[in-house]
């Protein structure tokens, strides 16, 4: 499989490094999915301040979709894309602040072990059965609807374990670089979009879990089926990835512009049911499970929720800011 320079990266780089480092990976917990609703410690909701009238940029003429970007990628046409083929990547989302492929191994295949430079990378398992190593970690298994959370400098790989091709969305920040290890990358890798590879000692330690970030979150078995709250999952510098769940209702009027973001994109993985999107420039659509959708920088963009009315709806909303700024019409009264 031909991979995108932002998807290799390095598995045992840091068992040589600080003692340090391997004693941090070390009291990193077991993974764990979230715990039952019964388990879980109750969290007060939030209730954001009120808004700020001001002066607020907005970009004009607003951005324009650049390819691989675009406000519809359907699942079943990245497919045909890539119809008989095993082994494959489709770049999804390019921007200043976050890169996102589709990726696929055939059964009984593994990734190479991987590890990012400076920021955590999100993973949302689609299809198939895979076994999940994670550095410091006991490996488990993920399948459809799992999201994964690993941190930075910590080498992972994923195997397809079951008799189907492992199907998976990967999420990285744009800044980040993909490190190979000596141990098991014994040639030079070739260069890549102007960086050159050499032999070095990367220090800073690897990243970790607390009691924010897991390293997994079953989606379907915690939440759809056990009740559980969504929200956000990773809350990064660089990375928010947040599960937004609600129900069908009819889809607002045009007049209903919804919100716009100052100083980056944003775009959705439509986890469960269906989202209606509307981006200004764009006629209002409806998307299904597997899609992925997305509104360019400076354009006015309303998300909500489809289909059949009452119909249960997951989005996980994907940008670089976990308090990126929402401008809002006066007349809204910052709500859409």
């Amino acid at each position: 499989m031909k991979i995108h320079p932002m998807q290799a990266a390095c598995p045992l780089l840091f068992a040589a490094l600080l003692p340090a480092t391997a004693a941090a990976m070390q009291a990193a917990p077991p993974p764990a999915s979230a715990p039952a609703p019964s388990e879980a410690t109750p969290r007060a909701r939030f209730t954001p301040p009120p808004p700020m009238r001001v002066w607020a940029p907005k970009k004009t003429p607003y951005s324009a979709y650049v390819a691989p970007n675009k406000p519809w990628w359907k699942l079943a046409d990245v497919l045909a894309l890539h119809k008989n083929e095993k082994r494959w990547s489709q770049p999804i989302i390019r921007n200043k602040d976050i890169v996102a492929d589709w990726h696929q191994i055939a059964a009984g295949e593994r990734t190479q072990a991987v590890a990012y430079s400076d920021n955590r990378t999100a993973i949302i398992v689609w299809s198939g059965t895979a076994t999940v190593s994670i550095d410091g970690q006991a490996p488990f298994t993920a399948r459809k609807g799992f999201e994964l959370d690993i941190p930075f400098r910590v080498p992972f790989t994923l195997a397809a374990t079951g008799s189907e091709p492992l199907l998976y969305f990967e999420i990285h920040a744009a800044s980040d670089m993909p490190l190979y290890p000596v141990e098991t990358t014994t040639t030079k890798p070739k260069a890549v979009d102007g960086f050159v590879y050499e032999q070095r000692l990367a220090t800073g330690g690897p990243g970790g879990y607390d009691a924010a970030n897991k390293p997994y979150l079953d989606y379907y078995t915690d939440v759809v089926g056990g009740g559980a709250r969504p929200g956000a999952f990773i809350a990064a510098q660089h990375l928010f990835v947040n599960n937004i769940r609600g129900r069908a209702t009819v889809t607002p009027p045009a007049s209903n512009l919804g919100h716009y973001h100052v100083g980056y994109d944003e775009f959705w993985f439509v986890m469960e049911g269906n989202v209606d999107l509307q981006v200004e420039g764009i006629p209002v659509f409806t998307a299904s499970a597997g899609d992925v959708i997305s509104a360019a920088q400076g354009r006015w963009h309303r998300a909500s929720f489809g289909g059949p009315v009452g119909q249960m709806g997951t989005r996980v909303a994907v940008n670089p800011y976990a308090s990126g700024m929402h401008g809002y019409t006066v007349e809204s009264g910052g709500r859409q």
